[in-house]
């Protein structure tokens, strides 16, 4: 029988998430399986890869054999290079404590390079949410500019309006003024007239 480590696809449409299962080749991909190990989300960035370690090594040293997938997942945790190293102990080239020395170096210059990324894409997140928010900004400060620009406009509009019609007023309240001392000197006229008589 030949056994594989392989994705088995769950999740609704267009949001797959997998799991990683060790399963008979023969066997359809979401059907019967030996073990689940771990499980495979792609739509989080970075991508999250949850396997567990120590029976993913047991398998890879019993002889399963992983997909090309399930194959790089591995890599990217470090089974591979373990299993490796742990080939290494068995035919004796080094000893356990050198090769658990190695794995953990390798380890942790994995954790800071995940760390990095991590770090860049959040940085990446802010400067895009900051690029926006600056963005926006001076789009309303150009808005209200353009509206305090329009208001300018009428208040001189109506200033002008008014000037306009105040000339014409004035012009009439003179001749309403000069009008008024000419009505008022027949008047006069009249009663030095009938004083006089």
């Amino acid at each position: 029988m030949s056994v594989k480590i392989r994705l088995a696809r769950r999740g609704r449409k267009k949001m797959a998430i997998y799991d990683v299962v060790v399963a008979d080749a023969r066997a359809p991909r979401d059907g019967r399986f030996i073990e689940k190990i771990g499980s495979y989300n792609p739509n989080t960035d970075p991508a999250s890869i949850n396997i567990n370690n120590e029976r993913a090594l047991k398998w890879l040293l019993n002889g399963a054999q992983p997909t090309d997938t399930v194959k790089a997942m591995l890599s990217y945790r470090g089974i591979m290079l373990k299993k490796h190293l742990q080939i290494g102990v068995l035919k004796g080239a080094i000893t356990q404590e050198q090769a658990d020395a190695k794995f953990e170096a390798w380890l942790e210059e994995k954790d800071a390079k995940i760390a990095g990324k991590t770090e860049g894409i959040n940085k990446a997140k802010a400067d895009a949410r900051q690029k926006a928010l600056d963005a926006e900004t001076a789009k309303n400060q150009a808005r209200l500019d353009a509206i305090k620009a329009r208001e300018d406009e009428q208040k001189a509009l109506l200033a002008a309006a008014e000037a306009a019609n105040n000339p014409t007023e004035e012009t009439t309240e003179e001749a309403s003024e000069e009008a008024a001392p000419e009505e008022s000197a027949p008047e006069a006229s009249a009663d030095g007239e009938e004083a006089k008589s």
